[in-house]
């Protein structure tokens, strides 16, 4: 088995600048992943490996065999490469490099009659495309789908955040004029979470064919969005404030849908 100590390998140089750059994540097709539970999430998600690597005081070569029978580049690494190549601070000992999906609206399989999927507009913080990624996972949504996307699917952060999420949901990004056509095309009805022209979310039926659209906090949603949304929706306030977290809000909507559907 082949086994690095040096950072100033070129291969864990190029290992570094996919964990730093997304520019490098999207020219190569290639990304980092970090953890037990996430790199046997990906597996799970179709996802293809290329390179387990391990620093065996916290990862043995005899626990690579519970990831997969396929047959992948393993690499035993030293207390210093992996220190380079880890993202968390609580860490296991192991890291793969994956190849990312291409992640097409083409691509996305809608077996239902009736789908549920979450759209979510120009989010910026991984933390909040990782916590929209959980509640998608947690309400078993049929699709998410990125508008405009600031960021990286790949991004350690997203991947971090969501818990490997981001492997378990179907997911595509496109813009938003690209998504509008697909929904339509498909006969999903748009509910637009915005303060124009809005009813109270809970008043609407979500039961049929549904795409429940978000925004940032900070600019809501894009005017292309709101002259093709079917029903705008709102959270009814009762604080001072009149906005929320858009993770937070993308979970209340969803799980209404979720809650209607299992009681219909």
């Amino acid at each position: 088995m082949k086994e690095i100590t040096s950072t100033q390998n070129a291969f864990i140089k190029q290992l570094t600048l996919l964990k730093d750059k997304s520019r490098e994540r999207k020219k190569t097709g290639l990304f980092l992943i970090e953890g037990v539970r996430e790199i046997s999430l990906a597996l799970k998600g179709d996802y293809a490996l290329d390179t387990i690597l391990f620093y065996p005081e916290l990862f043995s070569e005899e626990r690579l065999n519970d990831f997969t029978n396929q047959q992948i580049t393993s690499i035993e690494i030293s207390k210093d490469v992996y220190q380079k190549l880890a993202y968390r601070e609580t860490t296991e000992g192991v890291l793969a490099v994956a190849r990312s999906k291409r992640n097409h609206l083409s691509d996305l399989k809608l077996d239902k009659e009736n789908p549920l999927i979450l759209v979510a507009e120009a989010p910026e913080k991984p933390g909040n495309i990782g916590a929209i990624l959980r509640t998608a996972d947690a309400a078993k949504v049929d699709a998410v789908i990125i508008a405009n996307p600031k960021t990286d699917l790949y991004n350690p952060n997203i991947i971090r955040s969501s818990v490997g999420c981001v492997f378990t949901n179907q997911i595509a990004t496109a813009n938003t004029s690209e998504i509008i056509v697909f929904l339509k095309t498909q006969n999903i009805s748009v509910f637009c979470a915005a303060l124009q022209a809005s009813v109270a979310y809970h008043t609407q039926d979500y039961t049929s064919a549904t795409a429940i659209v978000v925004g940032t906090e900070a600019t809501g949603l894009s005017n292309e969005w709101l002259e093709n949304s079917n029903q705008n929706i709102i959270i009814p306030m009762q604080g001072e404030i009149d906005s929320m977290n858009v993770s937070v809000a993308a979970g209340i909507l969803i799980f209404e849908a979720k809650r209607q559907r299992d009681f219909k």
